[in-house]
């Protein structure tokens, strides 16, 4: 099984599109969860652990419309990037979907490959938006690099300097492996004598911080090649 590429959660009530869309996402290497209206779709978000990355919204939807749902996450302070689809392509019904938080659309119909195209471009953007404000995030995994700080399931964890480094490369590259010889290079320097047996001490060590207190590990090895976090199994 493929490393996923985030965690999505789908929102659509015509039961075959959905269908298709969660296969699609399945495919690319998405943790894809679905919700058939608006009210399902907000206990879902305010409950996830790990957080969702991204929302993809049917307008449409029963119980609690998209504009609705979207404009009520936003005043709860969460800020998920949501993109709408949408049977109407108006001027208004698009100014609308922005002014309540929506970060891109879509008009049905539309080919799903475009909708996975826009998908890993809001979660690029998404990442890179967390990093200039200073925090990394992956898998419900969250990291303040200048305190040493992360964040687990609501608890606090301290870092040392040298793994608040190594925990910022792997954040930064997630789901991707980070080569032994990559992480030597922008950890130590150089000119450093840091070999293989002490960046594996290290690892050993972050490992006991970001995984021993909890039920799903995140950091894992990928035999002779490096080090990456994951987040497949996690449900």
């Amino acid at each position: 099984m493929g490393q996923h590429r985030g965690r999505v959660l789908l929102v659509e009530d015509q039961r075959d599109l959905a269908v298709s869309l969660l296969e699609a996402l399945a495919d690319e290497g998405y943790q894809a969860d679905y919700a058939a209206d608006g009210r399902q779709a907000l206990t879902l978000v305010r409950e996830a652990e790990p957080r969702f990355e991204l929302l993809v919204v049917d307008i449409g939807l029963p119980r609690l419309n998209g504009l609705a749902l979207c404009e009520q996450l936003r005043s709860e302070g969460l800020h998920v990037p949501v993109l709408f689809l949408t049977a109407r392509d108006s001027q208004d019904d698009v100014l609308q979907g922005f002014a309540v938080g929506a970060d891109d659309y879509l008009v049905k119909p539309f080919a799903i490959k475009i909708l996975l195209v826009r998908i890993a471009a809001l979660l690029r953007r998404s990442r890179v938006t967390d990093e200039h404000q200073g925090q990394l995030s992956y898998a419900g995994l969250r990291l303040a690099p200048e305190q040493g700080i992360a964040w687990r399931e609501g608890m606090q964890l301290a870092l040392s300097p040298i793994q608040t480094k190594l925990l910022t490369i792997l954040l930064r590259e997630a789901p991707k492996v980070v080569s032994r010889e990559q992480l030597l290079l922008e950890v130590w320097g150089e000119d450093s004598s840091a070999n293989a047996a002490l960046l594996r001490a290290h690892v050993y060590q972050l490992r006991q911080v970001i995984d021993r207190p909890f039920a799903q590990p995140l950091l894992c090895t990928r035999g002779r090649q490096g080090f990456y976090l994951t987040a497949e199994g996690m449900q």
